[in-house]
């Protein structure tokens, strides 16, 4: 049996188990669809290191809970945003004598920040949405929402020390 064949073997043998867990860790039927969906792919992502050293049902199981405690993490944290005051970010609107030195303040705070927060705050400041984001950086739309929310916390606190 081939590779897909196989996975889809054990998708279908262990469903039941997929759909608990996924009941577990979601609230309502959208949320449980994604995160089965979520489970699928991460499977499908690792079946390849599937080592044989447990019960497949076993390997599925904590492939499960491990992205089930996950995306419950990053559900909780999604609420937590932060607003950044406007004025840092609408540099169009912004008519002081001060527009300058805010500007350079913000580029050198984001020079500071690590790559990938680099690479998000400037797809955010291009205003792409988080979905675009997610697709150009390689990571869930939550955890855009998620970092921005940090990168924005981050840039605010250390802003507001110059001022």
């Amino acid at each position: 049996m081939d590779k897909q064949g196989a996975f889809i073997t054990a998708i279908k043998e262990n469903q039941s188990l997929i759909y608990k867990i996924a009941s577990i860790y979601t609230k309502d039927a959208e949320d449980r669809k994604d995160l089965v969906q979520e489970i699928i792919y991460q499977l499908w992502k690792s079946f390849d290191t599937f080592t044989q050293k447990s019960s497949l049902s076993t390997w599925i199981y904590r492939v499960a809970m491990n992205v089930g405690i996950y995306q419950l993490k990053i559900a909780k944290r999604k609420v937590l945003t932060v607003p950044l005051d406007e004025q840092f970010l609408d540099f169009h609107e912004v008519d002081n004598s001060n527009f300058e030195e805010k500007w350079q303040t913000l580029k050198r705070q984001i020079g500071n920040l690590n790559l990938l927060d680099k690479g998000i705050v400037i797809l955010y400041l291009e205003s792409k949405s988080h979905e675009e984001i997610a697709q150009i950086i390689g990571i869930s739309t939550s955890n855009v929402g998620t970092k921005l929310s940090r990168i924005k916390e981050k840039l605010k606190q250390q802003i507001l020390k110059r001022y």
